[in-house]
């Protein structure tokens, strides 16, 4: 189910409105060069780190293979860290609405989860 069109893309959409998420609260939160570095800079790293690092069972080359479990922690921290960024900034709604989408999204991916977590 993982790689039905569908939940392809709400996965990447789920990942734009995270790098989003970040740049929302980088932006919003910090003042002066903090809130370039923050909007703009914590955004594009994330980005950087989110394609380098990759699963090679998971469709996908990075420039970095690793195991699954360590793609799934980077997932949680970029996607989750999102979903907190949003809160802290105030755009609860936001940060429930991504929240609730990524759990729907890790539910109906559930294979794709085992096959990361078999993956070394």
């Amino acid at each position: 189910m993982s790689n039905h069109p569908a939940n392809l893309a709400l996965r990447f959409l789920l990942e734009l409105a995270a790098l989003g998420g970040l740049a929302y609260w980088g932006w919003t939160e910090h003042q002066g060069p903090v809130r370039w570095l923050l909007g703009v800079g914590l955004p594009f790293s994330a980005a950087i780190v989110w394609g380098a690092f990759r699963v090679p069972a998971d469709h996908g080359k990075g420039l970095v293979a690793v195991p699954g479990w360590l793609r799934l922690l980077l997932e949680a921290v970029v996607l989750g860290g999102a979903v907190a960024a949003l809160a802290l900034a105030g755009a609860t709604t936001a940060a429930r609405l991504l929240g609730a989408a990524l759990i729907i999204h890790y539910l109906v991916s559930w294979d794709r989860i085992r096959l990361l977590l078999r993956a070394r």
